[in-house]
């Protein structure tokens, strides 16, 4: 068996007969690792395969330059070290990968058509009167990047979503009113749940911990959170390390996150403007 070196490598690329099964081949080739891009898109795992990428090429480049005898004895060395260490480094997102495969049906179950789904309905209805009430509430949905590891530092329910569920929890006087509430697959997953801070800075001196927190998950995962201003008792929501809207009228809250939740392009170039214009307010951080 040939050994797998980069002189194989390069001896195989060198010796490629360019008729219409080399064609096939490479196309093959392109059309899994297109697929390994779609089921990887919006986790973190793509900015580390880019990486890996770069590198390998670089590595590639130095190695076909002749007299560097050193430096190509030890990419071999280490390269079969590197292979199988790939499936370790992305093991997470391969288990979510084939549990997407699986569920290749989900979303079109899940988001019937142009209905609005009961449970943003829920969410909108426990908004608008926390909102009212001023009381924060911060509510992250899960999406592709899994969020496991935040639904384990608070306390875990699996309840189905009610609007009365939602005011209950964010009430100021229980104990699981300071966290973010995360949704998975129409249950409330968990509540109580500990959100990373965002460390870029916000230029409304109204928005707090919340704010910042609902900041800090959309920068780390593709999840979509909805944030409710304890002192202004405005709507923000965030995706893809930005606050898409500000001061949503709380309203409008369902047809905006059905049309965040069912598009990927409106994620990307929301037309949502805010409803209302800036107010004056104290000048301290709010929670």
């Amino acid at each position: 068996m040939n050994e797998f070196t980069v002189d194989s490598i390069l001896e195989t690329v060198r010796n490629l007969r360019w008729d219409w099964i080399s064609v096939l081949d490479i196309l093959l080739v392109t059309a899994v690792i297109f697929a390994v891009f779609m089921l990887i898109r919006g986790t973190r795992a793509v900015q580390v395969l880019r990486g890996l990428v770069v590198i390998a090429l670089a590595v590639l480049v130095l190695a076909s330059i002749p007299g560097l005898i050193a430096f190509r004895s030890l990419v071999n060395t280490i390269l079969p070290v590197l292979l199988i260490s790939i499936p370790i480094i992305f093991q997470p997102e391969l288990r979510r990968a084939l549990e997407r495969i699986g569920r290749s049906g989900r979303y079109l179950r899940f988001w019937r058509q142009n209905e609005i789904n009961p449970m943003i309905t829920a969410v909108k209805e426990a908004c608008l009167r926390l909102s009212q009430r001023r009381h924060g509430a911060l509510i992250t949905f899960e999406r592709d990047t899994g969020l496991q590891e935040y639904i384990d530092t608070g306390i875990a329910m699996n309840a189905d979503i009610s609007a009365e569920l939602l005011l209950t929890i964010f009430n100021k006087h229980t104990e699981l009113h300071d966290g973010a509430v995360i949704i998975r697959s129409e249950k409330l997953a968990a509540a109580a749940c500990v959100m990373p801070l965002s460390t870029s800075s916000l230029s409304d001196r109204q928005m707090g911990l919340r704010h910042r927190a609902a900041l800090g998950i959309s920068e780390v995962s593709d999840a979509v959170t909805v944030v409710v201003s304890e002192e202004t008792g405005q709507v923000s929501i965030t995706h893809n390390g930005r606050f898409i809207v500000r001061r949503l009228e709380p309203s409008r809250l369902d047809e905006v996150l059905h049309t965040m939740l069912t598009s990927s392009t409106s994620l990307k170039n929301s037309p949502v403007k805010p409803d209302s214009p800036p107010k004056d307010g104290p000048k301290g951080g709010v929670l």
